[in-house]
């Protein structure tokens, strides 16, 4: 199919159900994508040819037999980190998880293969999908399909640059901190997190972050991930959160008129200190073509502690390092050596052992108040605007860590002074979500969000601009972007690879 990349997932899923194409030919139409661009880009880490194709043929024998669902025989990627596909490495990036196979489909994984996609190989993350950018020991950079210069985002970089790339239309990610949004953002996508509690993560995770992490998809098209979101939504067996019920098909949402919409918008970074003139640029951008639709827009912000809210989202996500790596510890079955983990792995996992239970539930306590300060923000506006991520893309390399902060965190290792770890973490709060500070609120709040490729820099890389909306209003959110889609189409505009 050489107009593949012409079609997004349920354009290709039409021609399949109308016999102009087999399941076969798009699997092989994937995986030739992925032979001739993955070497530039390093977005796929494990290729699954074989079953993909065996998959393909599987579907094409039975075709017309029973509902094989609405993306039947679509190629698709998971990424290597939570979902867990049976007898699949998941590894996190983490050279201590490098053998480990998954037992069984995570409830998430069941679903996509009852909605008919086919699964050719795993995208790149980085360790434990800890920072902004995609750049792993383990498996190297992702690199961004519009420069290879920069970094895809983080941490499903290697799902953005694959789907940007034109390997697949659309593929799975995870969202944390912004996971899905950022590298939506720097690979011109659209990428929405859900509502907490919207998306399974059953069976055997029980909660992620204290519930800042969402599971969904970032795509070339709206339309694609509402009707993945109609495919895999609504909590599985025991899950602690439950998303407020659809009030019909998020499908039928795209395209329908969103009406005036009240709109707040900043410019300003919600938990960071500056903003880019470029993503000053696109927001505005963004705000006066809103204008131009009819909305009512309005520049406000929330007002908050932002100092409290880094420090919140800092605590929680040092705690659930050292979580993780107690279970990869266990999960691996042997003595950890230092260079099994990352240095900022073993700094934060280690930060996050030492931490007590009191500060740990003040933390989740005032993300739980962040949320209903942000629930009554909106009471006046249906969904507050901002830029995506507050800079550009980075470039490979920009956050790496250097040889003096990797012995500076083995001696810490070795000696981990309570007073020298507390001092770190009140630097980190002051740094380290400077380019992504305006993503994790929504992941504290539960809100669901988007990022929306509405502006390019003067040298070509895409920025994304976010929405949030309130607790449960996807629908709010997929009227808005197909409104905006069909206004500032994106879905031609495609990085240059061979």
């Amino acid at each position: 199919m050489d107009d593949f990349e012409s079609y997004d997932a349920l354009a290709l899923a039409a021609l399949v159900r109308d016999r102009q194409v087999s399941a076969e030919e798009l699997v092989a139409a994937a995986i030739g994508r992925i032979e001739a661009r993955n070497p530039q880009l390093n977005a796929v880490v494990l290729r699954l040819d074989d079953s993909a194709r065996e998959a393909a043929r599987a579907f094409d024998r039975s075709r017309g037999e029973a509902d094989h669902g609405a993306f039947a025989g679509v190629p698709f990627l998971l990424k290597d980190l939570i979902a867990t596909c049976a007898a699949t490495p998941t590894t996190a990036s983490c050279r201590l998880l490098s053998d480990r196979l998954a037992a069984a489909d995570s409830e998430l994984v069941a679903r996509y293969r009852r909605a008919g996609l086919i699964f050719a190989g795993k995208t790149n993350t980085p360790e434990f999908g800890i920072l902004p950018v995609t750049e792993s020991r383990l498996r190297g950079p992702a690199r961004n399909p519009w420069n290879l210069a920069f970094n895809a985002g983080g941490s499903s970089g290697g799902t953005a640059a694959a789907v940007a790339a034109g390997m697949v239309p659309a593929a799975h990610g995870s969202d944390g901190g912004g996971s899905i949004r950022i590298p939506a953002s720097c690979c011109g996508l659209f990428g929405l997190k859900p509502t907490r509690g919207r998306i399974p993560m059953g069976p055997v995770i029980g909660d992620l972050l204290s519930g800042f992490v969402q599971e969904h998809v970032i795509t070339r098209s709206v339309r694609d991930s509402a009707a993945l979101l109609d495919a895999t939504c609504g909590a599985d067996a025991g899950a602690p959160y439950a998303a407020p019920p659809a009030t019909g098909p998020f499908l039928a949402e795209v395209g329908r008129e969103p009406g005036r919409l009240r709109i707040a918008w900043t410019a300003k970074a919600l938990l960071g200190n500056a903003t880019h003139p470029e993503c000053r640029a696109a927001v505005e951008d963004a705000a006066q073509v809103c204008a131009a639709l009819g909305h009512d827009v309005e520049e406000a912000a929330p007002a908050l502690d932002v100092a409290k809210l880094v420090r919140t989202f800092l605590v929680i996500g040092t705690v659930d390092a050292g979580l993780t790596f107690k279970a990869a510890v266990a999960s691996a079955g042997r003595r950890v050596r230092f260079d099994d983990l990352e240095p900022q792995s073993w700094l934060l996992a280690t930060i996050g052992r030492r931490l007590g239970a009191i500060e740990f539930a003040e933390a989740q306590e005032a993300a739980r108040l962040a949320g209903r300060a942000m629930a009554r923000f909106l009471t006046d506006f249906d969904l507050l605007l901002t830029p995506t991520m507050a800079y550009p893309p980075l470039r490979v390399g920009e956050l790496k860590v250097t040889p003096a902060q990797a012995a500076a965190v083995r001696v810490l290792r070795r000696v981990p002074i309570s007073r020298v770890l507390d001092r770190i973490l009140d630097v980190l709060a002051g740094s380290a979500f400077e380019a992504t500070a305006n993503t994790m609120l929504f992941n504290m709040t539960g809100q669901p969000a988007m990022s929306m490729p509405l502006f390019w820099t003067s040298d070509g890389l895409p920025i994304g601009v976010q929405f949030a909306a309130r607790f449960g209003a996807e629908a709010t959110l997929l009227r808005l972007a197909a409104q905006l889609e069909a206004t500032r189409p994106w879905f031609l505009r495609r990085p240059t690879l061979p």
